[in-house]
């Protein structure tokens, strides 16, 4: 979604106003002020579905985003839930890259509206919730990590039915992200 700078400074001000008479209903006056403050508008359509529509080049980076957030969460709660000897395989097979096996982030310097958009989905929206809090720089870049991890994980995806990874997918997703030169 594209605002103009007097639409952002309207629902700011609106939000203020909506604050400070304390009215209760659907809205929530500190998520639209926050979602325009830092940029993150594309949240406003996901919490307030049917009022708003997305910006297209948005969207395609915020369900990137949210397949990495999924991905990083299923791969911690996976290794988390192995025992000892899974650990040590995953540990073993897929170096440099685990051990722990734990989101590192994005690159703050050319990734920051993958960053932008995970720390909105995680502290603003409450999803993966579980990497709250945990949204940090990586100093390096990893999109192109990301995307080579996806392209292993999301067939995957589907057929876990609730269930953990196994460390054997773990293992295939984690050393997805080496680069194909390496």
């Amino acid at each position: 979604m594209k605002l103009t700078e007097p639409e952002k400074l309207i629902l700011i001000m609106l939000s203020d106003i909506h604050k400070a008479l304390k009215i209760k209903d659907s809205v929530d006056p500190d998520l639209i002020a926050e979602a325009v403050r830092s940029g993150n508008t594309w949240g406003l359509p996901w919490e307030y579905s049917g009022v708003f529509s997305a910006d297209e080049h948005d969207e395609a980076v915020v369900h990137e985003t949210g397949d990495i957030l999924d991905m990083w969460s299923l791969l911690e709660s996976g290794y988390a839930a192995l025992d000892k000897a899974g650990k040590a395989k995953v540990d073993s097979d897929a170096a440099p890259f685990a051990n722990p096996v734990r989101f590192p982030g994005f690159d703050g310097n050319n990734e920051c509206n993958y960053s932008s958009v995970a720390s909105f989905l995680t502290k603003q929206l409450d999803r993966h919730t579980s990497l709250k809090g945990r949204i940090i720089n990586s100093h390096m870049p990893t999109i192109d990590g990301y995307r080579r991890m996806l392209a292993v994980f999301l067939p995957m995806r589907s057929s876990l039915g609730g269930g953990d990874l196994s460390a054997g997918q773990i293992t295939a997703v984690l050393n997805a992200r080496r680069h194909p030169e390496s």
